[in-house]
């Protein structure tokens, strides 16, 4: 039996529009979209909450709050978003070394690496090189879940206890200043170690 050809992309908004003007969680949307992928393809569905992050950036989706979309057919937006272009994908892997600049994996190692928007491209973020940086797969994915503070601060956590561990007086002393200062400036407060 011929599966039927249905596009990730075509799958999300047929659930949104057969769903219009309420909050969607992602724990709702994403099982049902996945089952329904299968059912129809064969295939395992890829990414879908990269699918519904770009449905938003698009403008087709308002976000309501960190995993939850709403689809309202009257405020359909066009956005233009900037991709980096090539060129300045290849100035930005090479001022990174090819290295992702979180854990420093690069092709070499085996990690596959993704130019990223420092300020992501649905806040404004411009496709140039100063807006650029070098993360591999699974960082990219982090950020995207978590946005770069909390990916930042979750990071100095586990440094920190790392060091505590080894009783690396400096680095332990280094990390609690970071620390110190996302509770300073409020940013991200909910997180502890």
């Amino acid at each position: 039996m011929k599966k039927k050809k249905i596009s990730q992309k075509d799958l999300l908004i047929e659930f949104y529009m057969r769903n219009p003007n309420r909050d969607i969680p992602h724990f709702e949307i994403v099982p049902r979209v996945m089952r329904e992928y299968k059912k129809k393809t064969g295939k395992v569905f890829a990414d879908p909450d990269r699918g519904i992050r770009k449905l938003y950036q698009d403008g087709f989706l308002i976000q309501i709050s960190k995993g939850v979309y709403h689809y309202d057919p009257n405020y359909i937006k066009n956005r233009n978003l900037e991709d980096f272009d090539e060129k300045t994908k290849k100035a930005i892997f090479e001022r990174d070394k090819y290295r992702c600049i979180i854990c420093e994996r690069g092709p070499k190692e085996g990690m596959e690496i993704h130019a990223d928007h420092v300020k992501p491209k649905d806040r404004g973020g411009k496709a140039i090189l100063g807006n650029g940086q070098t993360l591999c797969s699974q960082h990219n994915f982090l950020k995207k879940n978590f946005g770069q503070t909390t990916l930042g601060k979750r990071y100095f956590i586990k440094l920190h206890k790392s060091a505590i561990k080894t009783q690396d007086k400096n680095l332990i002393n280094f990390c609690k200043e970071v620390l110190d200062l996302f509770d300073k400036y409020g940013i991200d407060t909910n997180i502890v170690d």
